[in-house]
């Protein structure tokens, strides 16, 4: 009797230990995974083009216009890396530019929105650096303004 005990409890220790195993490796279930439609974006970091997806946006007109969905509490999140866009005159094929992207200390999925725009009988150029936007706020008469929004727009891509 003792070894049919024995071996029974060995049975449940080996199932438990394989439950374990196997919530560990595949973590929490989020249900299956599947494919769908989203349109795309491009912007700008550093000099080269990442992918991203605009999902969420902290202003109601803005949302409806936009055709995404509409999120208050977002708004009220601080200190988030800049998305910068060009309003009004810009350089052909500008983008939008951003000020981190995944794999740097800063990178958010939320951004707060900068307005950019080129003064009065100044020549748009292409802006495709965060950096660069500062330099030319001081050289070429881009001015910057706070969009007093905040967009979820998470890259999917890199490069």
């Amino acid at each position: 009797m003792p070894k049919k005990l024995l071996l029974a409890g060995v049975s449940t220790l080996l199932a438990a230990s394989f439950a374990a195993v196997a919530y560990a490796e595949s973590g929490p279930r989020m249900g299956p995974a599947r494919t769908i439609a989203q349109p795309s974006f491009q912007g700008y970091y550093d000099g080269h083009k990442d992918t991203y997806l605009s999902t969420d946006i902290s202003s109601k007109a803005m949302a409806k216009m936009m055709r995404i969905n509409y999120s208050a509490s977002i708004g009220t999140v601080k200190g988030l890396p800049e998305i910068y866009l060009v309003k009004g005159r810009a350089a052909p094929a500008q983008l939008a530019v951003f000020g981190s992207q995944p794999g740097e200390p800063d990178y958010s999925p939320l951004w707060a929105e900068t307005i950019l725009t080129w003064k009065a009988g100044s020549k748009p150029v292409l802006i495709t650096s965060d950096n660069q936007v500062n330099k030319l706020e001081k050289t070429s008469g881009l001015t910057e303004r706070p969009g007093n929004v905040v967009l979820n727009c998470p890259i999917v891509k890199v490069g």
